[in-house]
């Protein structure tokens, strides 16, 4: 038997999942060399709430063996790498690998590492609180129009539906 209630209480509940998610800022990512476990960790835990993006150590080094990472240094991993592995680790589930090196060497013409992470993040968090309600808007960020800022929203817009369903998905398991 429907039971509305119900439904709008698991509504309320998926508000919830991403109400309070925050990516950190590029100026926030810890730029002291984190060792390949640290990086791993560091990334699983930034993204647990989205609950369906995880990386191991194994895809990280494959993702440098493709070039779509910098080699570590001294085997540590700095700001910019860690923040292209966020960023590939959200954009795979949607885009192929080879396509995001293309996507990366097409925005760095255009936008420098800190302002392409940190628009991705406001994007990202941006439409993920329209998708689940938190908003009734998607916002126009950024003063700058270009089909690099197009293409990167609909990468996230189709990275927020995924996410969205994933989250329905946990909530009927319940």
């Amino acid at each position: 038997m429907y039971n509305k209630n119900m439904d709008m209480m698991k509504y309320e509940q998926l508000k919830e999942a991403v109400r309070d998610f925050y990516l950190p800022r590029f100026s926030q990512i810890p730029d002291m060399g984190l060792y390949l476990e640290q990086t791993t960790k560091y990334i699983n835990q930034t993204l647990k709430t989205l609950g369906c993006f995880e990386v191991t150590g194994s895809m990280i080094r494959n993702y440098v063996k493709m070039g779509l990472v910098n080699n570590p240094e001294k085997k540590l991993y700095y700001r910019d790498q860690i923040a292209h592995l966020i960023t590939i680790t959200i954009l795979k589930s949607v885009i192929p690998l080879d396509s995001i090196q293309l996507f990366f060497t097409v925005q760095q013409r255009v936008y420098s590492d800190q302002v392409a992470y940190d628009y991705f993040c406001m994007e990202l968090e941006n439409i993920l609180h329209a998708r689940f309600g938190v908003t009734e808007t998607v916002e126009d960020i950024g003063s700058t129009n270009s089909i690099q800022k197009e293409m990167l929203r609909s990468a996230i817009t189709a990275v927020s539906h995924l996410v969205y369903v994933n989250e329905c998905l946990k909530r009927i398991e319940e």
